[in-house]
């Protein structure tokens, strides 16, 4: 039985276009702290905890949405680029994307270990909010990279 989980080949290309700019504005904007006041809105919150405010489940608030743009972004197109089909899916590649996918698994969780004994405070935050991209991240240029080492033997 074969289970058909893969998008088309086609949208590994759109991935890529997208994850490029995307991946240098993402570490642009956190280097540089850029928030354009455009992009200033009152947005729909599920849970609200203000700092020296009120606690509600459901409430609006005023955020700059460039972060969340760029995080939505950064995780579908990584999402095309890692599981989009090659262009010849044979069971050599189903493998080294299963392989590519656990060791991705085992590194980012490992990173994770060693950030929550070593890392506190705000900068665990920043470990926190990097974390979310790394599994895929790990498993595209592990992939790739394997995939590159295969086609050139």
């Amino acid at each position: 039985m074969k289970s058909n989980y893969l998008f088309p080949h086609t949208y590994k290309n759109l991935g890529w276009m997208v994850l490029v700019p995307s991946a240098i504005a993402g570490f642009l904007i956190v280097a540089f702290n850029y928030e354009p006041k455009f992009l200033e809105l009152t947005v729909p919150a599920f849970f609200v905890n203000q700092f020296f405010g009120d606690e509600m489940w459901f409430g609006f608030i005023k955020n700059n949405i460039l972060n969340e743009v760029i995080g939505v972004l950064l995780i579908v197109s990584a999402l095309l680029v890692a599981f989009s089909k090659e262009k010849e899916e044979d069971e050599f590649i189903a493998k080294i994307r299963m392989e590519s996918l656990v060791w991705a698994t085992y590194v980012n969780y490992g990173i994770l270990l060693l950030a929550m004994v070593f890392v506190y405070d705000l900068s665990f935050f920043w470990v926190m909010i990097i974390n979310m991209f790394t599994i895929l991240f790990i498993f595209i240029i592990r992939f790739n990279w394997l995939i590159s080492k295969f086609r050139s033997a």
